[in-house]
């Protein structure tokens, strides 16, 4: 398994693709890398933060022109509160989906035993998926991340783990970004995910409920969770100058 393998998984979740074949193929890359990570990392919730970081880059994101094509006739705020409701009902579903997964796997007692690996992949999904919509709202506020891929995905990473945009002085760094979170502050970066992803595992803990209850709870823990930092990264952009 390479680092290409686990970077398209990831990227493919932020899609917020819920068919249970790219799940399967998703949860298979992610539980090898898992393995190999080791039970201590994996249980810190470093192996996550780590994983989401390097797999950012390779988070689709639409430009400008393209995010026009797609909503024709929306412009700043208005195009922006569309990118936000298609990421809520995209967010709502991967919790669906993961809690009608769950139970179904209620079934089956003896897969109880891998049955938290699935909130794995529901959490690095939304995650991804947040990260991408971070990204799209500085396209639509015309305020896009430029840099290197590398320096475009870790300075959403960190907007994203601070539920803010991209400060000013980074979007106006003609270099990109890459003194501002070099080597150095990479370990500050993976505190502050890990931090933001732990929390998000628990939250998504309601998706273990039994039967449909598990769906619905999943669904509406993921969807507001989404919208309030949307709507929190939102003000932050439209304040700006």
């Amino acid at each position: 398994m390479s680092d290409d393998d686990v970077g398209r998984a990831i990227g493919d979740l932020a899609s917020g693709d819920t068919d249970p074949s790219a799940w399967a193929r998703a949860a298979r890359v992610l539980s090898r890398s898992a393995r190999a990570a080791g039970a201590g990392a994996v249980a810190s919730g470093r192996w996550m933060a780590e994983l989401l970081i390097d797999a950012a880059p390779r988070i689709p994101v639409r430009d400008l022109e393209t995010l026009r094509a797609h909503h024709p006739g929306k412009t700043g705020a208005d195009l922006a509160a569309e990118l936000v409701r298609t990421a809520t009902r995209s967010s709502a579903a991967i919790g669906a989906a993961a809690g009608a997964l769950a139970s179904a796997e209620e079934l089956a007692p003896p897969t109880w035993v891998a049955l938290p690996f699935e909130l794995v992949v529901e959490t690095l999904a939304i995650a991804a998926l947040e990260m991408k919509l971070v990204a799209e709202l500085h396209e639509a506020f015309e305020q896009p991340v430029t840099g290197t891929p590398s320096d475009r995905a870790s300075a959403i990473v960190k907007a994203w783990a601070e539920r803010r945009g991209v400060t000013p002085s980074t979007l106006m760094r003609r270099g990109g970004v890459t003194d501002t979170l070099g080597r150095g502050a990479r370990n500050e970066v993976v505190r502050l995910v890990r931090r933001r992803l732990v929390r998000r595992l628990g939250r998504n803990l309601s998706t273990l409920a039994p039967l449909l209850i598990g769906a619905a709870a999943g669904a509406e823990v993921n969807r507001r969770a989404t919208r309030d930092l949307a709507e929190a990264v939102t003000r932050d952009l439209a304040a700006r100058p």
